[in-house]
């Protein structure tokens, strides 16, 4: 961390925000539709208008499959939310979530190479969202539902993964939990602790530690040496609210009871106690994990606190605390453990295998390939992820993902390591070099020249 000062910190914290401020306006948005094919003149509208288009809808009519090879469905996914729970501002709505819908998109082409449409949806109803999505599925390869509330987001992703043809993630949970098993499986390697013998605190039990929990334990983490937190304090099988509830948040409920093999009870700084690796996915702070609970962790502690925009305790004050490891959502300080270095190879890795989901074992796999980036490139302290201009862990988290779906007989296209390798780095170094090119052109304006 630079040696600054904790008023230079601050403001250098709050840098982004000031500039988003003034640059959303200049914009006014972040992504717009270009074509893709030839116009060399006005005869080619005859082609890819009327009378030609005639001839490649016949086509899929007879076959649906064909929409595949004759659109850009293939390449194509839609980003909805309902602005019920954007980032760390909560339910805002959907025109207020509309900018961090379009910068998801952007970011899902500038790192992925995919055409991805912001979709924010004027209702807060379960069974409205799942009837929305499925209206969505001709025109899109799949869906990315994001910053939607829990439990329903819950439902709302098990009920269209069963009931869709196409892939459907949820971000915040299987998004979060990827980078985030990549970082831990890099953190105590330095730190020379097992993963199956660490002693897990996690603050939080909305949608992203839930998910986070469940992809841990399939990667090696024992159920029972993670120690789980809400607003309440420890969930534990003694809690009676949590059983009353369990019709309303199950998965909450089975983890209190499969959880916490030491079966503490308690406030959520009970938590800590000898914790090897603190994970936090709750409200934003500063100050929603105090310094002196950190105090109590293990020798070599980690934390993860990952709330957006404001962690939930800021970096120096957990290297007062002892800290050997720090990691948060955001660019600006060292360790993002941010879904950006997730979702855009995984998505790559899925429409091009055409796989029918994504599954828990894609997941592990793009984050032990995640985690693989970092070391090579050289593992330290405050370098246990790569990076997002670190380009190549895109294409290798898309070759790791669409191989692990040929592997589960779920992809619709089986390619070659090499093959699916190939088209990712190309299609990824056309929409960056895409993008350069319009600003050299002045096609995209820099407002500070």
């Amino acid at each position: 961390m630079d040696k600054l000062s904790k008023k230079d910190l601050l403001k250098k914290a709050k840098k982004p925000g000031k500039d988003a401020m003034r640059l959303h306006p200049f914009y006014k948005g972040k992504i717009e539709v270009l074509p893709k094919c030839r116009v060399k003149d006005f005869n080619d509208f005859g082609i890819w208008y009327t009378p030609g288009v005639a001839e490649p809808c016949k086509a899929i009519k007879k076959d649906k499959s064909k929409v595949y090879d004759y659109t850009n469905k293939w390449n194509t996914i839609a980003v909805v939310s309902d602005g019920t729970r954007v980032l760390g501002l909560g339910d805002i709505g959907p025109e207020a979530g509309l900018p961090v819908m379009e910068g998801k998109s952007l970011l899902f082409k500038y790192l992925g190479g995919i055409d991805a449409h912001p979709i924010c949806l004027d209702t807060k109803d379960t069974e409205e969202i799942i009837q929305a999505v499925k209206w969505l599925k001709p025109s899109y390869g799949g869906i990315n539902l994001e910053d939607i509330a829990k439990p329903k987001c819950f439902e709302i992703l098990d009920r269209l993964r069963k009931e869709m043809d196409i892939p459907v993630w949820h971000d915040d949970q299987q998004g979060t939990a990827t980078i985030v098993t990549a970082g831990a499986i890099n953190a105590l390697k330095l730190v020379e602790k097992p993963l199956d013998e660490s002693l897990f605190c996690m603050v939080g039990a909305g949608a992203a530690n839930i998910a986070i929990a469940r992809v841990l334990i399939a990667a090696g983490v024992k159920q029972k040496n993670i120690i789980m937190t809400d607003s309440k304090g420890i969930l534990h099988s003694t809690r009676t609210d949590l059983e009353e509830q369990k019709d309303y948040n199950l998965v909450k409920w089975e983890m209190a009871v499969n959880s916490n093999g030491e079966e503490r009870t308690g406030p959520i700084k009970d938590a800590f106690l000898g914790a090897d690796i603190c994970i936090a996915a709750s409200k934003p702070g500063p100050g929603t994990i105090k310094k002196e609970w950190v105090e109590t962790m293990a020798n070599d502690s980690i934390v993860f606190a990952t709330a957006n925009p404001v962690p939930e305790i800021w970096p120096w004050e957990a290297e007062e605390a002892g800290v050997s490891i720090f990691a948060t959502g955001r660019s600006d300080f060292a360790n993002q453990i941010n879904n950006s270095l997730g979702f855009p190879g995984i998505f790559r890795g899925t429409l091009d295998v055409r796989a029918e989901t994504i599954t828990d074992e894609m997941c592990i796999a793009a984050a032990t390939e995640l985690a693989n980036t970092a070391e090579d490139e050289g593992l330290t302290k405050d370098h246990i992820v790569p990076t997002m201009d670190s380009w190549e862990v895109f294409p290798r988290e898309a070759v790791a993902v669409g191989m692990k779906a040929i592997e589960q007989g779920i992809a619709g296209k089986k390619l070659s390591r090499q093959a699916l390798y190939d088209h990712a780095v190309e299609i990824i170094k056309k929409a960056r070099d895409e993008t350069k090119t319009m600003m050299d052109k002045g096609f995209i304006q820099d407002p500070d020249q």
